[in-house]
């Protein structure tokens, strides 16, 4: 993998039109860099991620000589989860790209205007600023397969047996990571508390105190909520859930996001924290073909021993799959191997992932079938509840659909309003 200096060397020299570039030096090849995090305090969560992106370009490179007849050159650019570094590596990796792939929220939030002017894809499947999910405002942000609002719709869709009438009294807690991540839920959860009659409060966790909540813990023993919602990630996760079984809170009313759904977190707790849920875009299924592909085909993979049975890898696999069919749709349209930014866009705006599809790929019962747009650029898959037994995590819900009535207007409001303090903003109009 490149470093990141290597790539700011490459910077330096790659000028120019960056699909055409880029295929003139290297041949029928297309760079999908990632803005990674091996290190840093989200480190644990973020490896298994970025070694099941990886590995899903390495099979198809080994496997198939790439897709479409073009290479994929997968590297990262090490950003610790820093905003400011993240934004060092958009810049030092944009010019030969076809797409970035920014993963904090702080980071998507900070180049998102950038991609308009470099008009450069930001995929940010599951995270990022969930009014992206507006194709018209934001032309070249995706986060499919599905928004933060939509897990969070998830969430109370499940825990009010799909009645939130039935949440009317109860007090609901949100545990988060006082970061743009972590507050992203909170308009729609305000919105839906002053609608369904249901308390909400907030509780924030400062990046300093991850792995001490003992004064976040002590307040939600006093207010007694008949849920905690828990926004968190890396070291977060695993302080929330050890201060949860020492104050002896229900397991089973303690529900994350699915960046708060990782094996590794959870293992060192065992049965202690059996009966912890969190929502998943992607099912865990140590069976699918595309997992013996893997193995078949990458000799290098850093997935340590049983990482590629863990929800985090396999939603790398996901991710990059993702990308793979943006990629493949884009290729056909245009009739090229090597695509531009401007056709990945396009390619992005037109995926359709049936079912047949889905399993023709080999990733069958771990994600949903969706499509996307111009108009919507989430797709809004749905997902499942999965719970921990003590040692794994098991599907644990039927598949579970975001309320998009509630949400669509949240998202036009937002849009406008992010375009209007932005301004000029440039959007583009859909048809239908």
């Amino acid at each position: 993998m490149k470093t990141f200096a290597k790539w700011t060397a490459a910077a330096a020299v790659a000028l120019g039109t960056a699909s055409a570039v880029y295929a003139e030096g290297h041949g029928a090849s297309m760079n999908v860099p990632n803005l990674s995090y091996r290190t840093g305090p989200f480190a644990a969560t973020g490896i298994p991620i970025m070694n099941g992106q990886a590995d899903y370009f390495a099979m198809l490179n080994a496997r198939d000589g790439g897709i479409g007849g073009a290479m994929i050159d997968y590297e990262e650019c090490e950003t610790g989860y820093s905003t400011e570094k993240g934004v060092e590596c958009y810049e030092a990796t944009k010019a030969d790209a076809i797409v970035t792939q920014p993963w904090s929220t702080g980071i998507t939030l900070q180049v998102l205007p950038k991609t308009n002017v470099d008009e450069m894809p930001l995929l940010a499947p599951g995270y990022g600023f969930s009014p992206m999910a507006d194709g018209e405002v934001f032309q070249w942000a995706f986060n499919m397969p599905g928004s933060y609002w939509d897990a969070a719709s998830m969430i109370l869709q499940e825990i009010s047996g799909g009645d939130l009438s039935s949440l009317s009294g109860q007090k609901i807690v949100l545990l988060h990571l006082d970061h743009p991540y972590g507050k992203e839920p909170i308009p729609f959860y305000e919105a839906m508390a002053a609608e369904h009659g249901f308390e909400f409060l907030p509780i924030p966790v400062g990046l300093s105190e991850m792995q001490n909540q003992s004064a976040q813990w002590l307040q939600i023993r006093r207010e007694r909520p008949d849920y905690v919602i828990m926004w968190g990630w890396g070291a977060m996760n695993a302080g929330a859930l050890t201060e949860a079984i020492k104050t002896r809170y229900p397991m089973d009313q303690f529900i994350g996001v699915w960046w708060s759904g990782h094996n590794g977190d959870l293992e060192a707790l065992g049965e202690d924290a059996a009966g912890y849920r969190a929502i998943s875009y992607n099912a865990p299924n140590p069976d699918a073909p595309v997992l013996a592909a893997i193995r078949e085909h990458v000799s290098d993979s850093q997935a340590g021993e049983g990482e590629m049975d863990w929800v985090f890898y396999q939603r790398g696999l996901v991710i990059s799959m993702l990308l793979a069919e943006g990629i493949t749709a884009a290729q056909a349209e245009y009739d090229t191997a090597v695509v531009s930014p401007q056709q990945l866009r396009w390619g992005l705006e037109n995926i359709n992932l049936t079912q047949e599809r889905i399993d023709e790929l080999g990733f069958t019962g771990m994600i949903a079938p969706f499509s996307t747009s111009c108009a919507d650029h989430t797709g809004h898959s749905g997902g499942w509840m999965i719970r921990w037994d003590g040692s794994t995590f098991q599907v644990d819900s039927d598949h579970l659909m975001a309320d998009q009535s509630a949400i669509a207007p949240l998202v036009e409001a937002a849009a406008a309003e992010y375009a209007e303090a932005n301004a000029p903003w440039p959007t583009q109009e859909c048809d239908g």
